[in-house]
């Protein structure tokens, strides 16, 4: 970029993305605008800002104008991308800004247009009148007119990058660099960290789904308990009917699968259902069969 002498500035052309972006960024600071705004109303008797939301939209709008585009001739969109708003009529290469005409055509166009948008609806919603029923018609069909211009309008931005909307075409406005770019420098060392990262989670995230947690918690804790030796008589099976294997509580509905531990029916059935291979955490035993704890002993010397 050559250099500038005196109060002229050199410009560089925007990237379409840029522009894009500062939209974006423009839509959502008015967005957060109105919501802290109507909170202020949350104690409020619901609906107390319907009948005038047009209006205080309208009001609020302008106080960004007059604070971003009039005053700075930038978005604060374009002001955190270093970007604004260059005199595009001007038969010049450098840097000159938006006239007082074109700053007040921009706030009738972005600020009355949508205003007059939300409005026309209460106005003509509850008219009978045939007359009135034209007007509508005809603003329905103006709005469908210049929306469908604003579509031309962005196929045409993206085919030549400049005026990303239809109101900086037909205003003559064009968003530049403020400053000059610096070229970035990159850390290919910090970005093959980052891309070995987030590869290496992504395999975690297809991964893990596709390992059964459950069984291997038995499994390691069946490594942690020895298995002692079993025998088949009643006073083995009431030492091993005091407790669940799994949840080391009183067995509710006991079931067996086969061996002398004790399972509460819900525990089990839950475990066999995720887990078709299941084993004893206790002894290691297989399911054989789940049958209901059948059994002589007393449930008075279980307790006990």
């Amino acid at each position: 970029m050559a250099s500038s002498t005196g109060n002229e500035k050199s410009v560089n052309p925007v990237l379409r993305i840029s522009q894009l972006d500062a939209l974006e960024l423009n839509k959502a600071l008015e967005q957060l605008v109105w919501s802290q705004f109507t909170s202020c109303f949350h104690g409020f008797k619901p609906g107390v800002l319907a009948h005038f939301e047009p209006e205080i939209k309208a009001f609020l709008w302008l106080i960004l104008w007059r604070f971003t585009i009039y005053s700075k001739n930038a978005t604060v969109g374009q002001a955190i991308l270093n970007i604004q708003y260059k005199n595009n009529l001007c038969q010049t290469e450098k840097y000159q800004p938006l006239s007082k005409q074109q700053k007040l055509w921009y706030l009738l166009f972005t600020v009355g247009g949508r205003w007059l948008e939300e409005r026309c609806y209460d106005l003509f919603s509850n008219r009978q009148l045939q007359s009135f029923c034209k007007v509508k018609s005809y603003i329905n069909f103006g709005a469908g007119l210049v929306k469908l211009c604003g579509l031309v309008n962005f196929l045409i931005f993206l085919q030549k990058g400049t005026f990303a909307t239809l109101t900086e075409r037909i205003l003559g406005i064009r968003s530049v660099f403020c400053k000059p770019q610096s070229v970035r420098q990159v850390g290919f060392e910090y970005m093959n960290r980052e891309l070995l990262w987030h590869g290496f989670a992504e395999f975690l995230i297809y991964l893990l789904p596709l390992i059964n947690i459950q069984k291997l918690k038995l499994k390691i804790s069946s490594w942690r308990l020895p298995i002692a030796g079993l025998s088949n008589s009643d006073k083995t099976l009431a030492a091993h009917c005091q407790e669940c294997a799994l949840c080391g509580e009183w067995p509710s509905m006991p079931h067996t699968i086969g061996c002398l531990h004790v399972f509460c029916y819900y525990c089990i059935q839950s475990n066999y259902l995720s887990d078709m291979y299941f084993t004893c955490p206790k002894c290691g035993s297989e399911v054989h069969s789940l049958q209901p704890l059948k059994s002589k002993i007393e449930m008075a010397k279980l307790r006990t």
